[in-house]
């Protein structure tokens, strides 16, 4: 079989083994974009046969070489499956608990967004967590609160999400007082540390329908002992 090589400036270029380098090179610039950056078990394939549709056929890669790159590949994907499924099991646990996210806009910007954890959802092999109606990449989880933080962030929104149901405190009756007294037993329950999750305007909303509600049942109690040494 005849071989054939250009010459050029008198020296033999090797065609083979300089688009061998080039398309292996475009492959792994290819395959890192796809990749976001990194070269995963996909692109491992796609190089390893790059590699071999360009191998040199005077000098062929040994099969012994090709058998322990597969058993590379085979250990790769074995290990991703691996991590996507522990990474799974640990996301599923998180419902129902309070998480903070660090999230990165297309400018660079970070911001922190935190919240309690709705439900868990796959999307082939990414994770998402739904928080208040919004899914996030389970990556960009930074950090799950305690179980005190936790507590104190729900009651802290039962005083908030009460006191917003409430009517105007101008506008207040005798007909709301069993209204007004859930509020303050849920407030009461709380201990310092839980109340310090409630902002100073909230503090000051809630001063003001706890006085109203401390008067009405002094006055309350006040007519009842009228009526009984009346009796």
């Amino acid at each position: 079989m005849s071989t054939f090589a250009n010459v050029v400036d008198g020296k033999i270029v090797n065609n083979g083994a300089s688009q061998s380098s080039s398309s292996i090179s475009k492959a792994i610039e290819a395959s890192k974009r796809e990749a976001g950056g990194a070269l995963d078990k996909d692109a491992f394939l796609q190089l390893l046969v790059t590699q071999m549709q360009y191998q040199d056929p005077l000098e062929p890669t040994d099969n012994t070489e090709y058998v322990s790159q597969l058993a590379t590949f085979s250990t790769l994907e074995e290990m991703q499956n691996m991590g996507a499924t522990m990474d799974k099991q640990s996301a599923s646990a998180l419902v129902g608990q309070y998480v903070f996210m660090e999230e990165t806009s297309a400018t660079g910007d970070t911001k922190t967004v935190e919240g309690t954890v709705d439900y868990v959802t796959f999307s082939g092999s990414k994770t998402y967590l739904s928080i208040d109606g919004t899914l996030y990449d389970y990556e960009n989880l930074k950090t799950v609160a305690d179980g005190d933080y936790t507590l104190a962030v729900k009651l802290a929104d039962t005083v908030v999400t009460e006191l917003d149901r409430l009517p105007n405190i101008d506008n207040l009756t005798n007909e709301d007082i069993d209204k007004v007294g859930k509020v303050v037993a849920a407030y009461s329950s709380m201990n310092s540390y839980q109340k310090s999750f409630l902002s100073e305007e909230t503090q000051k909303v809630y001063n003001a329908y706890a006085e109203w509600y401390a008067e009405k049942i002094q006055a309350m109690q006040n007519t009842s002992g009228n009526d009984t040494e009346k009796v």
